[in-house]
């Protein structure tokens, strides 16, 4: 006897929109086929940025500033444009096509980006190391490659790990407790391409050519997109809902401000909400009603008014979108500490000691590789110690909240820039007693100094990159889980683009009437120390305000879809709505 076909509970379809069989689609199995673009393109993102730098000083002689400038405002870009990327995802034509297209222009970036360091009329020429002056056409052409790039990055950035993330059905008991590991993996395949481009891709461009340091990723990124689409067959997609989701969000608080001297009523039961029979025909998730943000829960009154009101649904999905956006505004300051990785950490590195031996010389960027091995070392750790003790302590799935996972990461990074400021300090006092002022000059202070700041950087982000990332598409609105994810993106690419800004004031403020910049071209004669104090200082009042408003947070509840006399039948976890403590 044949046994019973069973579907996926979360109305999950395959490409041609059919209910797919849980037993044959999803899970591990489809996501093999993704890990491989992550790890390639993570590959190519930080085998550009992680010595973007360098190259614009040494090939493009940019000042410090400038160079800086321009690397956070080009990683800025590639962290905001995911925003439109998962608007179109979630709004229009799904996370497939929306990742397929974008692909292709992240690859024609790449490799315009591999031609404007390889073709001769479009790179400036070099000998003996030291290049001549580009011309407009060649800086115009390379920063042309790098923006296609970034918008390629808008594309698959918000999509790819949300699709391997909706390959789990949430309403599986034994899926969801695969999904809670995914995306530890998931940033684990990402930390070994990251790990390449910092140890490999580095080395390779500045000792056998930019070129072939561009193109190796380029050509993997081809490869795993061929990998892609062989595994088509076993994906699960979301169904992509008509609802024009930024109208409904600007709506709610419209309603509720043209209400504002209405009376609310006490019982929500009063306020405006369609039937859940109407949710479940239409496979919409009806969202329950929660004590926060009361002045929203306005736009659902019923008044005499010929417009309908805002169904209290759509109120808690406002409600979700605002309480993620008070958490976003407090990952800031953190986005802008990790932005000194691929800019000032290196011009740091650039002034030390970096022989091993006799011949050899350690690239400054490929320093950036510990705090890959920081984070490869740490997660499983995480995952399978950490996890498993604090789950029998605190009877948690995840062992601890997802916001004091953040908080956990927020507090390391803070000791990883005070460190930082510290041997700054230590590389002061040495370049004070050997007497150097030379930009030239090599300092007598081994890199490896800068080893401890680089690691707990990447310890760090295992508790504040992969929480963020989980926490934002967790505690999205379930129609808007792209869009939602955007706020992890978002949030890096302001980092950058503040960080852009808090170099170029602090330059501006210090270097009035012929002060001395702490950001100067000769690095030998600032006081990076002083900016990195600076960091640390506004980082500590930063994660006051974290704290408080970690406080206020509540966890959206689980919900199931099974529905019974007419009412939603929710899981029997309670609202997490413990304070984070650390």
């Amino acid at each position: 006897m044949e046994a019973a076909k069973v579907y996926t509970q979360d109305g999950t379809v395959d490409l041609q929109g059919r209910p797919v069989l849980a037993s044959k689609t999803g899970r591990w199995r489809a996501c093999s086929f993704l890990l491989g673009y992550e790890a390639f393109e993570r590959m190519a993102f930080y085998g550009i940025a992680s010595n973007l730098v360098n190259y614009l000083t040494t090939r493009l002689h940019e000042d410090t500033i400038s160079s800086v400038r321009n690397v956070n405002n080009w990683s800025g870009a590639v962290w905001i444009t995911p925003i439109a990327g998962a608007y179109i995802a979630d709004s229009y034509i799904g996370r497939f096509w929306t990742f397929t297209a974008s692909s292709l222009i992240y690859v024609l970036g790449m490799i315009l980006l591999t031609m404007a360091v390889t073709v001769k009329s479009l790179r400036p020429t070099c000998e003996n190391g030291v290049c001549n002056k580009a011309s407009s056409l060649q800086i115009s052409f390379f920063y042309i490659s790098l923006y296609t790039i970034a918008i390629g990055a808008g594309g698959t950035k918000p999509n790819i790990s949300t699709f391997g993330a909706d390959q789990f059905d949430s309403y599986s008991i034994e899926e969801k407790k695969q999904k809670v590991s995914f995306f530890n993996w998931w940033m684990f395949s990402s930390f070994l391409g990251a790990l390449f481009a910092t140890l490999g891709l580095v080395y390779i461009q500045e000792n056998l050519g930019w070129g072939l340091g561009y193109g190796i990723p380029t050509v993997g990124l081809l490869v795993s997109l061929i990998v892609f689409y062989v595994g088509t067959s076993f994906y699960r997609h979301k169904v992509v809902k008509s609802d024009n989701l930024a109208k409904d969000l600007i709506q709610v608080p419209i309603t509720a401000f043209k209400n504002r001297n209405v009376h609310c009523p006490d019982d929500h039961l009063e306020l405006y909400e369609l039937d859940s029979h109407y949710y479940k025909s239409n496979g919409k998730h009806q969202v329950h009603h929660t004590p926060t943000f009361r002045f929203l829960d306005k736009a659902a009154i019923k008044t005499r008014s010929r417009e309908l009101p805002c169904t209290l649904t759509k109120v808690e999905v406002a409600k979700r979108v605002l309480g993620l956006t008070f958490i976003w505004l407090v990952t800031l300051i953190p986005s802008t500490l990790w932005a000194q990785v691929n800019t000032l950490f290196v011009k740091q590195g650039t002034t030390l000691d970096r022989k091993i031996g006799s011949n050899f010389q350690i690239p400054a960027a490929s320093l950036g590789s510990f705090v890959t091995l920081s984070m490869l070392l740490s997660v499983p750790m995480y995952d399978q110690y950490f996890v498993p003790f604090m789950r029998k302590k605190t009877g948690n799935p995840r062992g601890i909240t997802l916001l004091q996972r953040l908080g956990i990461g927020f507090a390391i990074q803070i000791v990883a820039i005070a460190v930082a400021s510290a041997v700054e300090v230590k590389r002061m006092r040495v370049i004070r007693e050997f007497h150097i002022t030379s930009p030239k000059q090599v300092v007598p202070m081994n890199i490896f100094w800068l080893l401890p700041q680089y690691s707990l950087l990447g310890i760090g982000d295992v508790f504040n990159a992969i929480g963020l990332l989980e926490f934002f598409y967790d505690q999205s609105p379930e129609e808007m889980q792209s869009l939602g994810t955007t706020f992890f993106t978002s949030g890096i690419g302001l980092g950058n683009f503040l960080n852009s800004f808090l170099v170029t004031m602090i330059d501006n403020i210090t270097s009035k009437g012929g002060g001395k910049s702490w950001i100067g071209d000769n690095l030998n004669d600032s006081r990076l120390d002083y900016y990195y104090g600076f960091l640390m200082v506004i980082s500590i009042v930063n994660m006051g305000l974290f704290l408080w408003v970690a406080s206020k947070y509540v966890y959206k509840s689980d919900e199931t879809k099974e529905v019974s006399g007419g009412c939603v039948q929710m899981d029997a976890k309670a609202l997490d709505t413990s304070p984070l403590t650390i």
